[in-house]
């Protein structure tokens, strides 16, 4: 053993059909597709589709496709008390999203991994949302089987069957983030998946790496963010005291772009339109990504900071009428079908995911007796 790699960079430990992207560039591509045209065009269950089998389908694939998606989006009584127990004692909604994923087959024969995965991404957001639906003092909604997957969140949310633009908006934010490489939570479902454990335990695994703070957590702090600076209506110096007090700016920078991260483009143009020319909150959105972009090269020039998803994933759910709270599970909602997609391919030639450490601890020492230390 030469080195070591921190953070696994540059290290590829799979081959992949699903996604691949170009840092440099500032490409996505997903199934094929650059993300821009797969995230405008597909209807969520379209882009599941295209991960699951390896293409898009037909119009009759498709229809029994939703159908087999809508049978597996109820959730039983058990998880119910579950999900209403999280909500009782106010914990976060990822907490509610892990317990209840953990839960997603009770009440479900064994079956086979693909359709164990489609339970689970179809359970995602019928959990979130009764969890939400506790919060609020409100009991659950129980999904429609003739509403597609995101507006099914979307009225299972509030009750109100949401209008095609709300739709539309949410499809698009959760087809440019269903999957994303060899990221953190997908590693997790790999990895879990590769001990011949079971689809279930990979996405349960998977959300409690998709909850810390560096990896699905930002978005709704971005937004926090951007109410602040439209109420003081002065970015420039919002920006200079967090970067002058070395802290870090939310929405910008990632692990793999050196560029503007593709996903910002895509969820920018579909945020726009919830906000008229009355409402000068998306003005500010984009002057200070302006402002931001152009201090960060000035405070930090030697790093390449430029606006990531989570920036855009702000305004886009925040005008699609998604709760803030529930910005990180919503995110997991979208990037399940990723996960599932992810352990169906590495159980097609599995092999166990067992990486090295380099020992920097000490050697050679005696055992001394209790009486004696």
């Amino acid at each position: 053993m030469t080195g070591v790699n921190r953070g696994l960079d540059g290290v590829a430990v799979a081959e992949t059909r699903l996604s691949t992207m170009d840092g440099e560039a500032g490409e996505l591509i997903i199934g094929g597709f650059p993300v821009e045209e797969l995230a405008d065009n597909a209807t969520f269950e379209e882009t599941l589709y295209l991960l699951f089998r390896g293409r898009l389908p037909d119009a009759e694939e498709l229809s029994a496709f939703r159908s087999d998606l809508a049978e597996c989006r109820a959730i039983g009584d058990e998880v119910l008390a579950v999900l209403r127990r999280a909500a009782e004692e106010e914990k976060p909604a990822m907490d509610a999203l892990r317990m209840g994923a953990a839960a997603a087959n009770l009440g479900t024969e064994d079956g086979d991994p693909e359709a164990d995965a489609l339970r689970v991404v179809a359970a995602f957001p019928t959990i979130v949302a009764a969890y939400w639906r506790y919060r609020v003092g409100e009991e659950p909604i129980e999904p429609d089987p003739d509403l597609g997957h995101a507006a099914n969140y979307l009225y299972m949310l509030t009750g109100e069957r949401p209008d095609e633009r709300a739709v539309r908006g949410l499809e698009t934010y959760l087809n440019a983030v269903v999957d994303h490489g060899l990221n953190a939570s997908t590693f997790t479902a790999r990895v879990v998946v590769s001990t011949e454990s079971d689809v279930v335990s990979a996405a349960t695994a998977a959300v409690g790496t998709l909850k810390g703070p560096l990896h699905g957590g930002a978005p709704g702090p971005v937004l926090d963010m951007l109410k602040e600076i439209h109420e003081s209506g002065d970015p420039e110096a919002y920006v200079r005291e967090k970067l002058e007090g070395d802290e870090r700016l939310m929405g910008f920078g990632h692990r793999i772009y050196r560029v503007r991260d593709p996903r910002a483009a895509v969820l920018e143009a579909a945020a726009e339109q919830f906000y008229d020319d009355d409402d000068d909150f998306f003005e500010t959105i984009t002057d200070f990504e302006n402002v931001a972009v152009d201090l960060l090269a000035e405070y930090k020039p030697d790093r390449d900071l430029e606006t990531n998803v989570e920036f855009y994933t702000a305004a886009l759910l925040h005008g699609v009428g998604v709760p803030q709270e529930l910005f990180p599970a919503t995110f997991g909602i979208a990037r399940v079908g990723g996960w599932m997609a992810h352990a169906l391919e590495q159980l097609e030639d599995n092999r166990l995911i067992r990486p090295e450490s380099r020992y920097t601890g000490e050697r050679g020492r005696s055992w001394t007796p209790i009486e004696e230390r």
